[in-house]
């Protein structure tokens, strides 16, 4: 039987979609938005706004405007990067790792309980079919 892979692209938002609705309120507790989450957790990774924008594949426009709220929330600061003067690396408050720290276990727990659904092989598995999938094309 063929499975259809925009069906299976489907399946896979929807069920992200799901997830982060089921943490919507926790986020807005924590005083954020979904997309606000999402840069919150990246920043570490990719500390210079346009770094930001590719990893998230968000316009440079938009990050703009959620580094600022982010910023305005003291969750985050700007600082002038020593080795480049003219670029300004983004950096996690203490209160910004707090509540990237409890966004993220409430993301965890909520597709935690969806997990408990299938089968410990069938969680190695879909890790494995995963990572394969994210692989850069050779």
């Amino acid at each position: 039987m063929a499975v259809d892979g925009a069906q299976l692209w489907t399946l896979n938002q929807r069920l992200l979609s799901v997830v982060m609705d089921a943490c919507s309120a926790e986020l807005a507790q924590l005083g954020l938005e979904t997309k606000e989450f999402f840069v919150l957790a990246e920043v570490a990774a990719s500390p210079y706004p346009a770094e930001l924008a590719a990893a998230l594949m968000i316009p440079k426009a938009s990050v703009t405007v959620y580094v600022r709220n982010l910023v305005a929330k003291g969750f985050m600061r700007r600082e002038i990067d020593d080795e480049d003067l003219r670029r300004h690396r983004l950096i996690l408050t203490a209160e910004g790792q707090a509540a990237r720290d409890r966004a993220l276990s409430a993301l965890a727990a909520e597709f935690d309980r969806r997990l408990a659904r299938i089968t410990p092989q069938d969680r190695t598995e879909l890790q494995r079919i995963l990572l394969e999938m994210l692989k850069t094309p050779e």
